[in-house]
């Protein structure tokens, strides 16, 4: 594994921790090494006793000194700057080295740990000096988001990388498809016969799909003000969270199939013109406030960010799936930061009975809802009513909750272990193909083109709040709220 980018904070927080982890679990293939290539000037032995110390931080094992020294002693530092023809020669003698060493085979990952702007820079020295030739062995690449920063760009970007790499050996990273729930989403819902029935536009009033944080940009101010949460969050994170909820069961459980289905929803989804743009749209820049009692600055306070900016930290919308299983559902769609709670869920409402019995005798109940935790915690909530114990007749709503890593004991892989394992597998299941990123560009396209062309104005919220009071009158209209699952519990009913 070659890792660009080997002194990045990603690196140093994510991606050694969890080949750690995977070496703890006995996972990490025996025939197998590190190579982190950085601009900075140090040796080795530094670099192992610094990633030592985040390995101690971030993984969420406690550190094994045998297993480390095992790991360890197969890593190593080499400094190059990304654009220097010599650095690559270099690299792929020391590469070649390494195979003969452990007996890899010439067998490559690529992980681009790196700025958007290094991707093309980086895949073109490994095209040129021929490290993405795969005659004899396998080599693939790992690209972290953002792909592009538009339809065009990601279009550009991508026939960069096909120029050095075929699609089944390209890798866009997505971690949030490496979370435990993710992966359940399918598992709830194929393998359930009681779910897979209902879910459809006969039983299903809406969904809503909810992403929030507690932190500000902290020392990403520079990255976003290029991306904000449309292209940061909605793009990619979001949109992959509606496709699996909204997804037609696949033919099978092979990666090309359950991708196919996945585009399908993209397809689908409605076309968002500038009248609903403006409608169905609502974007915001948290103010000053306060986060568990601490005071907080202003977007427009933070380092590396404009004293007059107009991008957005928070975006709801609403849109549509529209084909048969999902005609007239709609799908709210919102994340922010600097909000009351760190967490991603889907809300699943179902549609209220017929005002008849019980619903004509006691009014307005609250609906049924069927919760996916993705995180912090991870687990499934369901919410029905049912009689209040005593001599009254009142209905309640009850919760059954489960919560898979809320026990003592629980330690469900980080995203990334299972990411890299299946890189290393060669299954890109959990990873986006091209037409799925294509199609989630046009449709964030669509709202950016609006936002640029009408220069509409943004919404503030105060920081510790759930957003604009805008994104609270989106679903007001339909006569429906937000369920702030991860701030209240359903406590307050």
């Amino acid at each position: 594994m070659v890792i660009f980018g080997g002194t990045g904070d990603l690196t140093h927080r994510k991606l050694i921790p969890a080949l750690y982890n995977l070496k703890y679990e006995g996972i990490l293939p025996d025939n197998f090494a590190v190579i982190s290539v950085g601009r900075r000037e140090k040796t080795t032995e530094t670099y192992r006793n610094e990633i030592y110390e985040s390995v101690k931080s971030f993984s969420r094992f406690k550190m094994d000194d045998e297993k480390w020294k095992e790991l360890s002693e197969r890593i190593y530092y080499h400094r190059q700057d990304f654009s220097d023809d010599d650095g690559y020669i270099r690299l792929n003698d020391f590469l070649n080295e390494l195979d003969k060493k452990y007996n890899t085979n010439g067998n490559r990952v690529y992980y681009l740990a790196v700025a958007p702007e290094s991707f093309e820079t980086i895949v073109g020295k490994l095209h040129k000096h021929c490290m993405a030739d795969n005659s004899n062995s396998w080599r693939r690449v790992v690209i972290e988001k953002p792909f592009g920063r538009d339809l065009k760009s990601a279009q550009f970007l991508n026939q960069k990388i096909n120029e050095a790499f075929a699609e089944k050996d390209i890798y866009r990273i997505d971690h949030y498809l490496g979370k435990e729930m993710l992966q359940n989403i399918m598992v709830i819902r194929f393998a359930n016969a009681f779910f897979e029935p209902i879910w459809n536009n006969r039983f299903i009033d809406n969904i809503q799909i909810s992403s929030s944080e507690m932190v500000g940009v902290e020392n990403r101010g520079g990255y976003y003000e290029k991306a904000g949460a449309l292209r940061d969050m909605v793009q990619n994170h979001m949109l992959q969270l509606l496709t699996l909820t909204a997804m037609e069961p696949p033919v099978n459980l092979e990666t090309e199939s359950i991708r196919d289905e996945k585009v399908k929803v993209l397809r689908s989804l409605q076309v968002l013109t500038p009248e609903l743009v403006k409608k169905n749209v609502v974007r915001g820049q948290y103010g000053p406030g306060k986060i568990e009692g601490r005071g907080v600055p202003g977007y427009r306070e933070e380092e590396r960010v404009s004293p007059d900016s107009k991008t957005e930290t928070f975006i709801a919308l609403k849109t549509y799936v529209e084909n048969f299983r999902w005609s007239g559902v709609p799908f709210y769609i919102r994340t922010g930061k600097r909000m009351p709670a760190k967490s991603t869920e889907i809300v699943i409402q179902f549609k209220p009975l017929p005002e008849i019995l019980y619903f004509k005798e006691y009014g307005i109940m609250e609906p049924n809802l069927l919760v996916i935790k993705v995180q912090p915690q991870e687990g499934i909530f369901l919410q029905f009513n049912a009689k209040r114990p005593g001599t009254s007749n009142i209905i309640v709503p009850v919760q059954m909750d489960f919560c898979q890593n809320c026990h003592a004991g629980s330690n469900s892989p980080e995203a990334y272990e299972r990411l890299l394992y299946d890189v290393m597998r060669g299954d890109s299941t959990l990873f986006t193909r091209w037409d799925e990123v294509e199609h989630s560009w046009r449709f964030v396209d669509n709202i950016a083109q609006v936002w640029n062309d009408e220069n509409t104005e943004i919404s503030k919220y105060e920081s510790g709040k759930w957003g604009p009071k805008e994104a609270d009158e989106l679903l007001a209209r339909d006569n429906r709220k937000w369920w702030n699952i991860g701030e209240v519990s359903f406590k307050n009913i």
